[in-house]
């Protein structure tokens, strides 16, 4: 049989927890805040304020595909008149 020691004789105590890199995300919350803020006035009704709470949660992957696109120029299979 295994006798468990009363609280006092062992003192558990948690480890630290140290939380390192917090500036990437106030970055983000701000950005967030502001692309809210950009869809939302642009927001001509209810559906379109909705959909404009999302792109601001994914504003940096729009960001990033759309930097992607631009970087890669005129396709060679689109017709140009």
């Amino acid at each position: 049989m295994v006798k468990l020691a009363p609280a006092s004789e062992h003192e558990i105590q948690k480890p630290a927890m140290v939380y390192k890199g917090g500036s990437s995300d106030s970055v983000y919350g701000l950005g967030f805040v502001g692309a809210l803020v950009y869809y939302i006035s642009r927001a001509r009704t209810f559906q379109e304020g909705v959909v404009g709470f999302f792109k601001a949660m994914v504003w940096p992957a729009i960001l990033v595909y759309e930097i992607f696109r631009l970087m890669e120029g005129p396709r060679l299979d689109e017709k140009h008149e």
